[in-house]
């Protein structure tokens, strides 16, 4: 009789052991199929805004979000060294009322920047300044048009290429700037387009 009892307690045992064992493995499979399955989770829906890792892995090197006056507004990747004109291209092109006058199309964009294209009538946004280095300055920072270079004249509103190169032909022949308002002598710059400049300059 006590024999028949204690096979009959081992045997209960053995079946929990048994019962614990099959549960754990149970538990583990389950934990591994949710981690294989989380990468598919994450995938972002298509249409979705890009991201900087997206940009990444395709290759670009340069986010930039462009605004305002173009036929497909939002975010551009593009390869370093793009310029605006290639921001503007990869954002549709300028719109119907965009005013090209405000924004110069030559400049080197950097990566993380807002690029907004005025429309016609409307102030177009202060453009970076590009510091030494090639690093881009604060939007408040004075540009000293009597030792700018082309360059950085031409991120002034409304100073492209043409008119950067008249200042500094200017300074080749009559000298240093004695003031701000002496920039109304360089050929092409009238008192209202200094207005727009006078809070950026510095002599």
């Amino acid at each position: 009789m006590r024999i028949g009892i204690g096979a009959a307690v081992v045997l209960v045992i053995a079946a929990l052991v048994v019962t614990v064992i099959v549960t754990a493995i149970g538990q583990q499979g389950t934990v591994a199929e949710l981690a294989a399955a989380a990468p598919a989770e994450s995938t972002a829906p298509s249409g979705s805004a890009p991201s900087a890792s997206a940009g990444a892995v395709g290759g670009a090197e340069l986010l930039v979000h462009v605004l305002g006056a173009v036929k497909k507004p939002g975010l551009v990747s593009l390869a370093a060294g793009s310029r605006v004109v290639d921001a503007v291209a990869a954002a549709g092109g300028l719109s119907a009322d965009a005013d090209v006058s405000g924004i110069n199309l030559a400049r080197p964009v950097s990566d993380g920047e807002q690029l907004a294209v005025p429309r016609a009538g409307e102030v177009p946004a202060a453009a970076p300044t590009t510091a030494p280095g090639g690093s881009v300055a604060a939007s408040g920072a004075l540009v000293n048009i009597n030792t700018a270079s082309e360059a950085e004249l031409a991120t002034l509103p409304r100073i492209g290429p043409a008119l950067a190169q008249r200042i500094t032909d200017w300074r080749s022949a009559n000298g240093r700037f004695t003031a701000p308002g002496d920039l109304v002598k360089v050929t092409g710059i009238g008192e209202k387009l200094f207005d727009g400049l006078k809070d950026r300059i510095t002599v």
